[in-house]
């Protein structure tokens, strides 16, 4: 009896001793950087060393190397996560980046006039239709002028104003029927000239002309091409 007790405490100190080379090679400072293979060492030693009358019960270490496993799993998917983030905010600069020096559609029913009084103005209709008019109107409401652009093909559609005032915004209007007289409902857009791009969000944004706030990149419908 003498012998097996004091073989169980060999055992036991042996474990120690095996559980604290471990633990003292496989982390700095942080128990979060235990690994499976340091854990299997734990086991190992653990099995070897485990007193004949007291063995380990396999169901607790099963859930402690569940355990194990599950933090590493949470680990490297925060690794893999973060690497497909950093891709994902490189390709939305690489994207916003190609549309300086364009010009960008987004929702809306304004037109903007340039240094040089010009204005453009986009939509969309969902069939071709027989007669299409664009009414202007300044921004006290009143009409500015009336834009007939006869018969259009479904699709997308854009048009131009030279009569309005450098940097002012205007609204505007379709109408549009086909050829059995029956309304047609376009889809109008503002449009922009794209300035640059801005970095300084958790996201890039685009820099327009006409508009002191940025534009998110995800609100662009359409490009229409470069800036006039």
């Amino acid at each position: 009896m003498t012998s097996l007790a004091t073989n169980g405490v060999n055992s036991a100190n042996a474990a120690s001793v095996a559980a604290s080379t471990t633990a003292s090679n496989s982390s700095s400072g942080s128990a979060s950087s235990l690994t499976q293979s340091d854990f299997l060492q734990l086991l190992t030693a653990q099995l070897k060393y485990q007193s004949p009358s007291s063995p380990a019960d396999p169901t607790q270490m099963a859930q402690e190397f569940a355990a194990i496993s599950t933090v590493q799993g949470i680990n490297q998917l925060n690794t893999q996560l973060s690497a497909i983030s950093a891709s994902n905010g490189a390709s939305q600069i690489a994207q916003a980046s190609s549309l300086v020096g364009r010009q960008v559609a987004v929702s809306g029913s304004n037109i903007i006039a340039d240094s040089s009084s010009k204005a453009d103005g986009a939509f969309s209709l969902p069939s071709a239709t027989a007669s299409t008019n664009v009414t202007i109107l300044n921004p006290n409401g009143s009409v500015a002028t009336t834009l007939d652009l006869g018969a259009l093909p479904a699709g997308p559609q854009s048009f131009s104003w030279s009569g309005g005032t450098a940097g002012t915004t205007y609204s505007y209007d379709i109408s549009a029927t086909d050829a059995s007289g029956n309304s047609v409902s376009p889809t109008p857009y503002t449009v922009y000239n794209v300035q640059g791009v801005n970095l300084s969000g958790s996201s890039p944004t685009l820099n327009v002309a006409g508009s002191a706030t940025p534009l998110p990149v995800s609100s662009v419908q359409t490009v229409l091409g470069a800036s006039s």
